[in-house]
């Protein structure tokens, strides 16, 4: 007994077939396209010339098979011309069946294959306009969303406006059109009684199938979110590979993972046993419906209302209809599914950005490169205020530092002056403009970043020093990466710039990936540069020569410094000490140390850090090289 419909798959309530392909029919049909609009058309034309074809192959079959009756009936050994004669209509009928079938085929395919440049030109046009949707939305919705989740979701929706497109053009229409015409020629050759027992039989096929097919999908929906659980499992275990390594994690990762296949395993069991109880159930019902045709035509035979050859033409239009029948289950499970799936990437498509530029914003127009923030708030949610009221200014070609606590809100700063959050109030401004009144584009190329953990695309250096600035010649290119000194490490490489970074930048040092990224940053030559961190990561040899380098980059620019180790930002000529969401000291580096408060006890302390480590490390130096102990900064 068929269970009832899933919950799951009856809550999955989007905009319908009809509403579907209303939204894709610009993709399908797109304009300015006339070359793929001809294909649309002649797709259709072809679609009606092959069942036409199809319809009149069963009667050639009919008439070579009364051909056939009337020749051997009553007839014994004719003269061999006589023979010849009677027999030449029956062969060129059977020839004319086999013309019939392979121009069928013929048809399909040429169809077939006219169509198939306009569904992939939808999809990927589709799937283009997403992908560059994800870019615009908010950084919430992607803290919010799995990567892996989300790259899932471009992959179904493109496969299921392919297999929509597919189905229901190039299958569910010509299938609808194919029973039209057997149950007009049935009703036409040998009465009403027949197309009755056609409709009557179909229905219940029908209804059969929706139910056994909805049945199934609930387990199709079980499957999809156990692979895609899987899929995202797989994903963040691998790009967390040496954080695996360090904790001795890979069986439990192992088995986490397994956990998810195992539910895929169980889901996917289900699905082939309940297409066998679909398929078991479609092959009696259409074998029942058949076999009641076949007793009338026999009968009509019998009391000579019909030929031999009507009753060959009813089985073959019943097994020519069903053919396509037999797939209605997976066309309509795969419409359903397709639905699903191109809904999920219309809902990303129907989510408003966060940030959006305003109607009539201008492009930034930097001058100097002044930043001002004045009495900025901000909160990641309603009941938490992260920054509260804060002003200062950066003057153009100046470098203040912000200093702080973790969890103090320094990032928050640069993530508001990139506007990937908008401020709950006050305002910030570059040369006097809102930056909330401009283009994101315009006030994105004015800004260089150096973030404390830089994460490198899976290509080339020379690639990833490129991203940069895209147009870029190799000269610059050699020219950034000299200046962020790099260049001698890429020289003693084999495949120089062409050598690959790995997934994240994984084949380089922390030392080697901040080089990469100031690299990128110099070729940028943006006229304000932020440095979140960009040292912190780092041991203290590296950290000098990195800092050495970005104070060659942030010479002549207005900079940000967002610093956790108060070293590098003793030059800096302001520096602003933020504690629980406001500025509470802020001035020189002599000045605040004189001062004697938060940024001076801050001062202390990591002193006294460093000193201890450096004492550690005379002691170990004169120990036997057996007994030393790596100390990080």
């Amino acid at each position: 007994m068929l269970a009832p419909p899933s919950p799951v798959a009856s809550s999955s309530t989007g905009p319908g077939l009809v509403g579907t392909l209303l939204r894709l029919w610009p993709f399908l049909w797109p304009h300015r396209r006339r070359d793929l609009q001809m294909r649309v058309l002649l797709a259709f034309v072809l679609l009606f010339a092959a069942k036409a074809v199809t319809m009149v192959t069963p009667f050639t079959f009919k008439w070579a098979t009364d051909a056939l009756v009337a020749v051997a009936g009553g007839r014994v050994q004719p003269a061999a011309a006589e023979s010849a004669l009677l027999w030449g209509a029956p062969v060129l009928l059977t020839v004319a069946y086999g013309v019939a079938r392979a121009l069928q085929a013929l048809i399909t395919q040429v169809r077939d294959g006219l169509f198939a440049k306009v569904a992939m030109h939808a999809v990927r046009r589709l799937a283009q306009r997403t992908f560059e949707h994800m870019h615009s939305l908010s950084l919430r919705f992607h803290l919010e969303r799995k990567t892996g989740g989300l790259t899932r979701v471009l992959e179904r929706g493109r496969n299921g406006i392919e297999e929509l497109s597919r189905l229901f053009i190039l299958q569910l229409i010509p299938t609808i059109v194919e029973f039209v015409l057997v149950v007009g020629i049935l009703a036409w050759q040998f009465g009403w009684l027949y197309s009755a027992v056609v409709i009557v039989m179909v229905a219940v096929y029908l209804a059969y199938t929706y139910r056994a097919t909805e049945w199934r999908i609930g387990i199709r929906k079980q499957m999809n979110d156990s692979d895609t659980d899987a899929n995202v499992r797989a994903v963040d275990s691998l790009l967390n590979y040496e954080t695996v390594k360090y904790f001795g994690a890979e069986r439990r990762e192992a088995e986490r993972y397994d956990r998810s296949v195992a539910r895929f395993e169980r889901a996917s069991t289900q699905t082939y046993t309940s297409l066998a109880v679909l398929n078991a159930g479609q092959a009696i019902i259409f074998s029942a419906g058949m076999t009641v045709l076949m007793v009338m035509a026999a009968y009509d035979v019998a009391a000579g209302r019909t030929t031999v050859g009507g009753f060959v033409l009813v089985n073959a239009m019943l097994i020519q209809l069903y053919i396509p029948l037999n797939f209605m289950g997976m066309i309509y499970r795969e419409i359903k599914q397709a639905l699903i799936d191109i809904d999920d990437m219309f809902r990303i498509l129907g989510r408003e950005p966060e940030i959006a530029d305003r109607p009539g914003a201008a492009p930034l127009v930097v001058a100097e490169g002044e930043v001002r923030f004045e009495d900025v708030r901000f909160g990641y949610g309603a009941d938490r205020e992260i920054l509260k009221g804060i002003s200062f200014t950066v003057p153009a070609g100046r470098t203040v530092a912000i200093v702080g606590p973790s969890g103090a809100g320094k990032s928050t700063i640069s993530r508001l002056l990139f506007r990937f959050y908008e401020p709950t109030g006050g305002r910030i401004l570059i040369d006097g403009q809102d930056i909330a009144e401009v283009r994101q584009d315009s006030l994105r190329a004015a800004l260089g970043m150096v973030p404390q953990d830089t994460v490198l695309f899976n290509d080339t250096i020379g690639y990833n020093i490129r991203y940069g600035r895209a147009d870029a010649t190799d000269e610059e290119v050699a020219e950034a990466a000299r200046l962020a000194q790099i260049d001698r490490f890429i020289g003693l490489l084999s495949e120089g710039y062409d050598t690959p970074v790995g997934e994240r930048g994984l084949k380089l040092s922390g030392g080697e990936k901040q080089r990469v990224a100031i690299a990128r940053t110099i070729l940028k030559a943006p006229p304000i540069l932020i440095l979140d961190e960009a040292t912190s990561a780092l041991d203290s040899f590296t950290e000098r020569e990195i800092q050495d380098a970005l104070d060659r980059v942030a010479e002549g620019r207005t900079s940000i410094v967002i610093a956790h180790r108060l070293s590098t930002v003793v030059s800096a000529d302001e520096i602003l000490v933020l504690d629980a969401g406001i500025i509470v000291e802020r001035g020189g580096h002599d000045e605040l140390l004189a001062r004697g408060g938060v940024y001076a006890a801050m001062w202390d302390r990591q002193r006294r850090a460093d000193e201890a480590r450096e004492t550690l490390e005379r002691t170990q130096a004169a120990e036997p090289p057996s007994l030393r102990v790596r100390v990080s900064p």
